[in-house]
């Protein structure tokens, strides 16, 4: 019973992922059937249509696309920001043990699909893509593991969940260093400027949600305006939202019983509403619970509902439609070369790396993770689709022609790691020499 209470943050994290991927792969069908209907022009026009704010002094206008990107991902990136200092101050990756694993898998995962991409890449004009295949997606990863139900370990869903952070702080850095345009060294200055005053306020314990709001999209303004891609600002401003409570489990136990002694005292007769002096009292309790909880796990909490549901499928929907017109216009190398990496270069990168790490003694792999869920989970973090598509828009925005065949390439060879991943782990290991299950 113990043991299930500590586990079900976790598994209530695994369960809205899993959900989150099925949903994912709706939008994802409905987006490609859209783009290759009769409808495909209003698929087209319906993303292009340009919204925003022009006055003489100032113009904030995209087209809708460019507001799911860079606006609602910027939420989902605000997100990740939270689980990243999470993970690394009280989760998965907050020990040099604990790290190490998912790290060596992450570096392996990393450095092999961009090594590969660089050297099948013929053409100089696709080099620029070579980040595309480095992060996986933790969604669709994980409904897969979800799907597999008591075959894989809670231990390979934990580490399938630390690589993919760390797979995303990489990605975040590669976006960050680039693919931004050129700067705006003032703006930028204001908006790091903006960002030290909210870190300094945050580590002297003022927080507030709305404060917090209205600051970010000013950084967030300020970031696009200055050429760096706005949604690192949710990275950047998600560091600033504190991890510890205001009051210690004690004092807000010790509150909470005074509260309730209070609330029982004042009660005389069982009525179907509260009386003046109860009503306080609730407030009192509801002012408490909000200095004892944790922000940082309060706003991950409230947030992760509107990414898995909304956000990311939103982003699907307006990413996902490739018009297929008999190959015409594709960059067939560029397809093959995307399928190659994320197929290939993820699944040996990611167990090559673990199996010769262990072998050195560097890491130590969970005894009831098998060497064969290892190769079945590094194929499944070849699922690339969320921020591999995210950054192929931004790798090609200036060669649109490309980005079809990169959203092609990624969505292939996303759907074969998937098969395959599963197709591993599906099957019972065969107890052998490298089989620690028991």
């Amino acid at each position: 019973m113990i043991k299930r209470k500590l586990l079900s943050p976790f598994q209530k994290f695994v369960n809205l992922q899993s959900s989150s991927g099925i949903l994912l792969l709706a939008t994802t069908i409905i987006a490609l059937i859209w783009a290759n209907s009769a409808f495909s022009e209003s698929y087209l026009s319906f993303w292009n249509y340009e919204i925003g704010i022009v006055t003489d002094s100032f113009e904030l206008k995209k087209p809708l696309i460019l507001w799911v990107n860079d606006g609602l991902m910027a939420i989902f990136f605000f997100l990740i920001g939270l689980e990243i200092k999470r993970e690394f101050l009280i989760g998965e990756l907050n020990s040099t043990k604990k790290v190490m694993f998912p790290l060596f898998g992450a570096i392996g995962g990393i450095a092999l699909p961009v090594i590969l991409y660089i050297i099948l890449n013929q053409n100089p004009d696709t080099l620029k893509g070579w980040g595309i295949p480095m992060a996986t997606d933790i969604a669709f990863a994980l409904a897969i593991l979800k799907v597999l139900g008591n075959r894989v370990p809670l231990s390979l869903k934990i580490f399938l969940t630390a690589f993919a952070i760390v797979d995303d702080l990489a990605a975040v850095l590669v976006i960050a260093i680039f693919y931004s345009s050129s700067l705006n060294l003032i703006l930028l200055a204001y908006a790091l400027g903006i960002l030290a005053v909210v870190y300094f306020l945050s580590y002297k314990g003022f927080y507030f949600e709305f404060f917090t709001i209205v600051v970010g999209f000013v950084i967030w303004l300020l970031f696009l305006k200055a050429g760096l891609h706005p949604t690192l600002a949710g990275i950047l401003m998600a560091f600033a939202i504190p991890v510890r409570q205001k009051i210690s489990t004690h004092e807000f136990t010790d509150q909470l019983d005074t509260v309730v002694k209070k609330i029982k005292d004042s009660t005389i007769l069982q009525k179907p509403v509260l009386s003046v002096e109860q009503l306080h009292l609730i407030e009192d309790l509801e002012g408490w619970s909000d200095k004892y909880r944790s922000p940082l796990q309060h706003l991950e909490h409230k947030l992760h509902n509107w990414v898995a549901y909304l956000v990311i499928p939103i982003f699907a929907l307006a990413n996902a439609g490739v018009a297929i017109s008999g190959g015409e216009g594709l960059e067939t190398v560029l397809i093959v070369n995307i399928m190659v990496c994320l197929i290939i270069g993820k699944s040996i990168g990611i167990s090559v790396v673990i199996f010769l790490a262990r072998k050195l003694k560097i890491i130590e792999v969970p005894a009831d993770i098998t060497n064969k869920q290892i190769i079945g989970v590094s194929f499944l973090a070849g699922i690339g689709f969320t921020m591999a598509i995210f950054i192929a828009g931004l790798a090609f925005s200036s060669s649109p022609e490309y980005i079809d065949s990169a959203k092609i390439g990624i969505l292939i060879g996303s759907f074969i790691s998937a098969i395959i991943g599963y197709g591993i782990l599906r099957f019972k290991t065969v107890k052998g020499k490298f089989d620690h299950s028991k």
